[in-house]
């Protein structure tokens, strides 16, 4: 009989409290590990102080923090290298653009040096045919490699110390001989190959271009003398010359347009009284200027 006030409903509550209890208590009992468990579960003991867990949590704290460090050094790493690099790349081609401009100006100032030296020399050799009026041909003898420039006046052709002349008028051989020497020279005297090739090469071309030229045997015939008295020495006579054809007492020298002639097989003797060109020398001293009377 149920309690004076009681409800139903709390009757029926309490009765399935109760059935749920016997009903746990069977099942139990039908379990062959409940109640023999060595460590049965209302007697484990409960843990005091931070225990594993807490020892656990630590440890994953520091290991995180380790790699969180790590990855920080990385990722600084990586993000500087390319900045480095970049800075690198720049200091390069900086010095490069340097060198550039460094080579640049040392070509500048040659090409002035060159062009400085260029305008001095065309200055001395201004000053120089400024001073020496209209005199061209100028060479410094070898004798002293201080003394002044031999200069000859124009039309008048320097070689070693002789200045040399080829005329445009005809003469005979005396009145040549009479020209040169009022001209402070006398008719040509060679004395070696050389010399003659260079008179040689500044005689025109022509069918029988013929020049008198300072030798002569008038006074002993086939005893050639120069018109200084001193003998002949080495000749260079054309094959079959001297022949003396007709009373030929003066020597002259003939290039024409054959080009197998050659300056040392040039002269001939001819009549003394023919009209030709002729040629003069005045030899020069070392620093000399000639002035020929007109």
């Amino acid at each position: 009989m149920s309690a004076a006030g009681s409800s139903p409903a709390s009757e029926r509550m309490y009765s399935k409290l109760i059935d749920d209890e016997a009903a746990g208590r069977e099942e139990r009992s039908r379990r062959p590990d409940v109640g023999h468990s060595v460590f049965p579960i209302t007697a484990a003991p409960r843990l005091s102080g931070p225990g594993p867990y807490r020892l656990a949590t630590i440890c994953l704290a520091t290991l995180c923090g380790v790699l969180l460090i790590s990855i920080i050094a990385v990722t600084a790493h990586y993000k500087n290298k390319p900045e480095g690099a970049g800075e690198a790349t720049a200091e390069v081609q900086k010095q490069t653009q340097d060198a550039s401009v460094l080579m640049a100006d040392i070509e500048k100032l040659r090409r002035e040096k060159a062009e400085l030296q260029k305008e001095r020399d065309e200055l001395q050799l201004s000053l120089h045919a400024a001073g020496s009026g209209k005199a061209t041909d100028v060479i410094k003898p070898t004798s002293k490699a201080t003394a002044a420039p031999v200069v000859c006046p124009v039309d008048w052709h320097l070689y070693n110390n002789s200045c040399y002349y080829i005329s445009r008028i005809t003469r005979d051989w005396p009145e040549s001989k009479s020209y040169c020497e009022s001209k402070g020279a006398h008719l040509a005297i060679i004395h070696t190959a050389e010399e003659q090739t260079f008179i040689w090469n500044l005689l025109p071309r022509g069918h029988w271009n013929a020049f008198w030229f300072g030798i002569t045997d008038g006074d002993t015939e086939d005893q050639w003398r120069w018109v200084d008295g001193t003998p002949l020495g080495t000749p260079f006579w054309e094959a079959g010359e001297p022949n003396n054809h007709i009373n030929e007492d003066c020597g002259y020298i003939v290039k024409t347009r054959v080009l197998e002639r050659v300056a040392t097989r040039s002269w001939y003797d001819a009549p003394c009284s023919m009209y030709w060109p002729f040629i003069c020398e005045k030899e020069m001293a070392a620093g000399a200027s000639a002035a020929m009377p007109h």
